[in-house]
């Protein structure tokens, strides 16, 4: 069997970034095979809605405003509240109380903007993490340089499953042939909760004994999934620290796109540089994926064996045809 798990996981995905939607404005996405809308309101709160108005089937992100909370659509002036609901028709007295647009669960974190996903329709069974205190106190910390235009990049309708992209937290032997580092990392703890999967890698020969001593950071990354759709990777380097998110969300059956997101630290300076630096491993990474077919089950070697057999049992959680009532429950496979 190499077929791909779903293309329609459950879980929290990227859509945009805070600084893609200022006050008032409108921006037209495309996620999960569906045409959508972002907008925030008035009072700061982004919304996302279905993008076609319940009354002719205009598309409400491209010509429709902001009135207040709401979003007004572009053709007869209708508006719809962040619940999908009517609030006025212009030429009558009162709102179509029967039709909705369907209205997305929406969480602004990170500087980032994600809805939340399931097939079946559940309401969000956890929270999207704030990423640098979940990465630990080494990150939170530190003081970070404001996030650029440059320290944003989205790779659009990139054909690779998110779980693919997930499988590089148990892959610790693809560094040296693809990132062409001197050896590959070691993992030094690994951790699964619920939803969560957190794992500590080691760098260099202060790690090669794979002892993890938990006050000693220097040359590790600290990795965070929360799902299959959001990641998170504290990287304490030679260089100083980053936090680097990549963030990977179903545009369609067969590709994603990819959220990357680049915090560099200010104790060391040279932000451009170093910036630079954060951004050369990803497109590496995307040449091999664009062109990989999954293998189930794959050969694996013993050294990688358990890690990769874990994260699949824990991935089958956010599939609507393998997960369990609550994707979150520690009684889900792993």
């Amino acid at each position: 069997m190499t077929e791909l798990p779903s293309a329609r996981p459950t879980g929290w995905f990227q859509v945009a970034w805070s600084a893609d939607l200022g006050d008032g404005e409108v921006k037209a996405l495309h996620y999960f095979g569906t045409e959508l809308v972002a907008f925030r309101g008035n009072d700061c709160h982004v919304r996302v809605l279905d993008a076609h108005c319940r009354h002719l089937g205009a598309h409400l992100g491209h010509g429709g405003c902001v009135v207040g909370d709401d979003i007004q659509c572009p053709f007869h002036g209708w508006r719809w509240n962040g619940e999908g609901r009517n609030t006025h028709i212009p030429y009558h007295d009162k709102p179509n109380r029967v039709r909705r647009v369907r209205a997305w669960p929406v969480t602004e974190r990170n500087e980032s903007i994600y809805i939340w996903h399931d097939s079946e329709g559940r309401p969000p069974s956890w929270e999207v993490p704030d990423a640098f205190p979940a990465l630990g106190d080494h990150i939170a910390r530190v003081d970070y340089f404001p996030l650029t235009e440059q320290a944003r990049s989205r790779h659009a309708g990139v054909h690779v499953h998110p779980q693919v992209i997930a499988e590089n937290a148990v892959d610790p032997w693809h560094f040296r042939f693809v990132h062409h580092t001197p050896h590959a990392p070691v993992v030094l703890r690994e951790t699964v909760q619920g939803a969560r999967w957190q794992s500590k890698v080691g760098f260099g020969r202060r790690w090669s004994d794979g002892v993890d001593r938990a006050e000693d950071t220097s040359n590790t990354i600290e990795i965070l999934w929360s799902g299959i759709g959001l990641s998170f990777n504290g990287e304490v380097t030679a260089d100083g620290i980053r936090v680097i998110a990549i963030c990977p969300t179903p545009v369609d059956d067969t590709t994603t796109d990819i959220f990357a997101t680049y915090w560099i630290d200010k104790d060391n300076g040279r932000y451009d540089e170093r910036l630079a630096q954060a951004k050369l491993a990803l497109p590496d990474d995307i040449a091999i994926w664009e062109h990989q077919k999954y293998m189930d089950p794959p050969g694996l070697a013993p050294s990688e064996a358990a890690g990769f057999r874990r994260l699949r049992t824990w991935a089958t959680r956010f599939y609507p045809e393998t997960a369990p009532a609550d994707p979150n429950s520690a009684a889900a496979p792993v």
